[in-house]
């Protein structure tokens, strides 16, 4: 039994700087708000949280009236926002999707997109449901072995720490920005979302690693389709893809189109593709110099000192940048408790690499776009 949400209800939750107080002055003028709190994140070296003193419709009223103003704070921290206290948001779900218009021209509507629709809102569409509860039933992840680091803290690096990944890096284009709301958290210290910087890690990144990565691209595959690391090594046979369903290059080193620094940008063994792999024009498979490469870089980009675990409590939002971000979520015990996460994916920016590209993933697209 759930603890804290029945699982019928999973589908109706009802319905410092001078930059840093310019943007402050701006959302206080466009709707009379203020931050009344904007902190760095603890034990991080990016990100801002934020918190204000109002509801969070008149927060979403407040960005739509300056709609550069969160934007840009998203960017100077370097791709990491958390916001406190938008509990509106579970009796008003149109909230999230009004906040998700600001950061890009296009809310993916999860119908039109070959989503499983068990795991849509039934009445918002633009959100995907994330959750242990039926009738989505994602099992959290595994604890890992052993489940605390030798510092004593949550694990973070790979490959300690698995399922290191950037929302749906095998599209083309793939995303700007996701937007993750708690409606029904798991417990405190459990259920954690892991977040790594991809500028930060670049930048720190040795000569000859850098070297090697310039210029890389990676092969990114969707989950479930037969293509990680797990069935490389188990020696499967992957299945025929259409043209759309196939695996997308993607570069390994990508320039923010907004703050034009340079990140990092792959996965790692649940959604790159193992058998052509990881790497364009690298030996593939889990034996070979691609698969080492990987190893190194993902060792590289997810220290801690590149890291950040967000505890999360009700109505938390979290905003984030997937093209300088990675994440993962973390175990919660999905047999005594419901966890209930809404998100929504904003494209429309992603850099001029992408310049003119049709979407891979939709059918009528993806065939004009091989």
């Amino acid at each position: 039994m759930f603890a804290r949400h029945h699982a019928s209800e999973i589908h109706q939750a009802a319905p410092a700087d001078l930059a840093a107080r310019r943007r402050q002055r701006s959302l206080r003028g466009s709707a009379c708000v203020s931050v009344t709190r904007k902190a760095p994140l603890p034990g991080a070296s990016f990100g801002a949280t934020l918190c204000f003193g109002i509801g969070a419709g008149a927060v979403v009223t407040a960005a739509e009236r300056d709609p550069k103003a969160l934007p840009a704070a998203l960017a100077e921290a370097k791709g990491l926002v958390p916001i406190q206290g938008m509990n509106d948001i579970a009796r008003d779900p149109d909230l999230l999707i009004r906040l998700s218009r600001v950061f890009g021209p296009e809310v993916e509507d999860y119908r039109n997109t070959l989503t499983d629709l068990k795991s849509v809102h039934v009445s918002v569409p633009e959100i995907l449901l994330v959750s242990n509860m039926p009738p989505v039933g994602k099992a959290p992840p595994k604890r890992p072995e052993p489940p605390l680091a030798a510092d004593g803290l949550i694990p973070v690096q790979y490959p300690h720490r698995k399922g290191w990944h950037t929302d749906q890096s095998y599209r083309r284009p793939p995303p700007d920005i996701s937007l993750f709301y708690a409606v029904t958290p798991a417990q405190r210290d459990t259920g954690q979302t892991l977040f790594a910087n991809g500028i930060l890690a670049y930048a720190a990144l040795p000569a000859a690693l850098k070297a090697k990565v310039d210029g890389l691209e990676g092969l990114h595959a969707q989950p479930g389709s037969g293509r990680s690391r797990d069935a490389a090594l188990a020696g499967r046979t992957p299945r025929a893809f259409a043209v759309h369903e196939r695996s997308q290059r993607q570069p390994v080193v990508r320039t923010h189109p907004v703050t034009g620094e340079r990140s990092l940008y792959l996965c790692e063994w649940g959604q790159m593709d193992w058998f052509e792999g990881p790497f364009v024009g690298l030996e593939p498979g889990p034996h070979g110099a691609g698969a080492a490469l990987l190893d190194e870089i993902m060792a590289h980009l997810t220290e801690r000192r590149f890291c950040y675990a967000h505890e999360w409590t009700e109505g938390d939002l979290l905003i984030w940048d997937n093209r300088c971000l990675v994440h993962a979520a973390t175990w919660f015990d999905g047999d005594r408790e419901g966890r209930l996460m809404w998100r929504t994916t904003v494209h429309g920016n992603p850099g001029a690499h992408y310049a003119g590209e049709k979407k891979s993933w939709i059918p009528a697209d993806g065939l004009t776009s091989q």
